[in-house]
């Protein structure tokens, strides 16, 4: 009897989408007694943990194949091929491919005993197909790959040399997919890419992110909630300006690749705007959609950072009135050019800055948690206990509610960091 592939994801949501294609890929191949751990490349810290995850799994499967692909798969292919535990290696590129999955599942003498990596250089690919799959981690809300890759070169980043360089996903394969995840019973949607705001620059007519919004909105009625993943502010064109002032369909929820809020250390990573930017856009979408909330990712520590550069980003929560932050410590990436900026900060510092940011973060949360009372919201339930307002606010029921339903609600109280309803 056949064991289905088992799957681990690490990293980042675009991974765990296509964790789902690839189950769907490989299940067709009728591949048997395979482990599949999807990495992330982000920081050094992620490689090593995907080494910790690769002989763990060893450990629980000793006579499974365990193929590793992913972002370090990409960047650092030796890096796993030397381990002993790993029996594959497969690039970004191999991994959405279906005869990826029926070459492995016949076995390696397909391509000779002795090749174990296979990964193309991703600089070479110039276009991202729509993978069609259901959905994943509750039948609420469904995420559809628009874009992969990036052309920009922040210095922090290794992403591009694991993606490759940005290529979208057609309008027209992009509503369809969403038209048939909406006839499946999908009530939210959400739009996910690398960089999601260069979507279109490599299409005809080079069409921009607000009118593919515009375009989904407009030709799936039966959408109820349309979200996107995190964009980069000052890349947000007109059109996706209007749909946030005119579109109750879209949720006003935003997260932003803002990383710092002092103007050199910006220019340091290679950052295309600046610290009044950043604000600027806050101001204008909370203009525009009162109840916008923002999320964003920080980075603390990064090399020549000093105390006065950092308050700048600590000030930045506040000055962007910011809600959900993701902070990354600073964390060396061989491979980039930030490794190699000399004044690198001490670790024991960046630790103390990033728990700092953290901490700002918290009492973000709390002002807005705290601002929720009394209001009404309308809630996608996620579990029959949990659901998120429009703001991707976690709001717990004692009521059981029916997954996947949107349930108009008024908030009354605040417990263990979620909305009461």
């Amino acid at each position: 009897m056949k064991t289905p592939p088992k799957f681990t994801t690490l990293g980042c949501r675009l991974n765990a989408y296509e964790t789902e294609a690839m189950k769907a890929m490989s299940q067709e191949a009728g591949l048997d007694n395979a482990v599949i751990v999807n990495t992330c490349a982000v920081t050094a810290e992620a490689v090593r943990k995907a080494r910790q995850e690769i002989r763990r799994l060893r450990r629980e499967h000793p006579d499974a194949n365990i193929i590793v692909t992913g972002c370090a798969a990409q960047t650092e292919p030796e890096t796993f091929a030397q381990m002993d535990e790993v029996t594959r290696v497969i690039g970004n590129t191999e991994k959405m491919q279906p005869e990826t999955w029926h070459d492995i599942a016949r076995g390696p003498d397909f391509i000779g005993d002795t090749e174990k990596v296979q990964v193309d250089d991703i600089m070479s690919v110039t276009e991202t197909a729509g993978h069609l799959i259901d959905g994943f981690g509750t039948r609420s809300r469904a995420y559809v790959q628009v874009q992969n890759g990036c052309d920009h070169r922040c210095t922090f980043c290794i992403i591009p040399y694991g993606r490759g360089n940005s290529r979208s996903v057609p309008a027209g394969v992009v509503v369809d997919q969403i038209k048939r995840l909406v006839d499946k019973g999908f009530n939210e949607v959400v739009l996910t890419g690398v960089d999601l705001t260069s979507w279109g620059a490599d299409l005809p007519m080079t069409p921009r992110l607000g009118d593919l919004v515009m375009r989904i909105l407009r030709l799936v009625p039966d959408l109820r909630r349309l979200r996107i993943s995190s964009i980069d502010s000052i890349e947000a064109d007109d059109a996706l300006m209007q749909a946030i002032a005119t579109e109750h369909r879209l949720m006003p929820h935003l997260h932003l690749s803002l990383q710092h809020g002092d103007d050199l250390i910006l220019k340091r990573m290679a950052r295309r705007h600046l610290r009044d930017d950043a604000i600027a856009f806050c101001e204008e979408a909370r203009r525009l959609r009162p109840d916008m909330t923002f999320g964003a990712d920080i980075i603390a520590g990064f090399p020549t950072e000093t105390d006065a550069h950092f308050e700048n980003s600590l000030k930045l929560v506040t000055d962007c009135d910011l809600t959900w932050l993701h902070v990354f410590p600073y964390s060396k990436r061989e491979g980039t050019p930030a490794a190699k900026i000399p004044n690198q900060v001490n670790g024991n510092v960046i630790k103390d800055r990033a728990a700092r940011l953290r901490a700002a973060g918290d009492a973000q949360v709390a002002k807005h948690l705290a601002a929720q009372m009394g209001k009404t919201h309308h809630i996608l339930m996620e579990n029959p206990h949990m659901g998120r307002t429009e703001q991707f606010t976690e709001v717990h029921f004692d009521t059981p509610q029916t997954e996947g339903a949107i349930v108009t609600a008024p908030i009354s109280g605040i417990r263990n960091g979620q909305l009461l309803a």
